[in-house]
């Protein structure tokens, strides 16, 4: 279709009469206008006249949209956006009025960008968290992880259901077995039904902590957010090189104010009585048994331990 803007900007041409002429017959001709003259036959002809532009931007719309091109490559004038046409009685007399309303596409984009804002990631890859497998294909890929992936749905259900709990999560298990993958698929389904979340890979974090040191604002920040998330994964613990104050300062003080008011979860290649020995020894001090036992005084009690099996997909296609 002719663009509107050229045609009128030959005005001052003595074809312009002509060519308005037959722009104004094709728009009253096509069936997206006809159909819709149909659904709305209080609609005079002065008043179509009047929404000559707002028609042509309408019927210029939908076809752009029955061929879509993707949203990145969307020709409308606002991008993922449709014109929508509708009749009201403004002072008595119905006349054309058009919305800009957003596509399917733009829908599914708004609803996908929402979930990720509900998401942070610290060192963990963010690719893991929007994988987008379904409940079924994560059960057939190892028969062996199925209990504790079905631990992790029931756990999803739960929470839709009745809402956040207390209690989290521990998933225990060999390396590359899928429980960063687990904890994931959790964080961005919860995330779908409105929950914040919060996932840390422990080493990076015990490690980017020393220059936080020297930004007191943005560890501030960084340890308000795990307080406050509604969902937090401490991912790999156990792995991390400890120091005193990264333990009995930071990590303390989020499972500190965490315990009894919002679910912490954990992945690990230690048992929990394999991690308190962790915990209890730091870089600096040595052994320091009793402030490993106080760590987990914040934990163990307040998680469900759950045996991840299966085999090593890392590298794995």
């Amino acid at each position: 279709m002719e663009s509107l803007g050229h045609i009128l900007s030959g005005m001052a041409s003595p074809q312009f009469r002509r060519r308005s002429e037959e722009l104004a017959a094709r728009l009253m001709n096509d069936p997206l206008v006809q159909e819709f003259r149909a659904n709305y036959p209080e609609l005079g002809d002065d008043q179509l006249t009047i929404g000559m532009a707002k028609l042509y931007q309408y019927v210029k719309d939908n076809r752009s949209c029955r061929q879509c091109p993707g949203l990145e490559n969307c020709p409308n004038n606002f991008q993922g956006h449709y014109t929508k046409l509708t009749v009201e009685e403004i002072i008595g007399v119905p006349q054309l009025v058009e919305r800009q309303v957003p596509c399917s596409r733009q829908l599914q984009h708004e609803h996908e960008s929402a979930i990720k804002s509900r998401i942070h990631s610290f060192y963990v890859d963010e690719r893991v968290l929007s994988e987008g497998y379904d409940e079924v294909e994560i059960m057939a890929k190892d028969s062996v992880r199925a209990p504790a992936a079905g631990t992790v749905f029931r756990y999803i259900k739960e929470t839709r259901e009745s809402g956040l709990k207390t209690r989290g999560l521990y998933l225990e298990g060999h390396f590359g077995t899928g429980k960063t993958f687990l904890m994931c698929y959790m964080l961005h389904e919860l995330a779908k039904a409105g929950y914040s979340g919060v996932i840390v890979y422990m080493p990076e974090f015990v490690e980017d902590l020393k220059s936080m040191m020297q930004d007191s604002q943005k560890l501030k920040e960084t340890v308000e957010m795990m307080k406050e998330t509604d969902l937090l994964i401490f991912d790999d613990i156990g792995a991390e090189n400890l120091n005193p104050w990264a333990r009995d300062h930071v990590l303390g003080s989020i499972l500190n104010y965490r315990m009894n008011r919002k679910p912490t979860f954990y992945t690990s290649n230690y048992s929990l009585n394999r991690l308190e020995n962790h915990l209890g020894f730091t870089s600096k001090d040595g052994e320091e048994s009793h402030k490993g036992q106080r760590l987990m005084d914040r934990i163990a009690p307040f998680v469900d331990v759950v045996a991840v099996g299966g085999t090593n997909k890392r590298g794995m296609s």
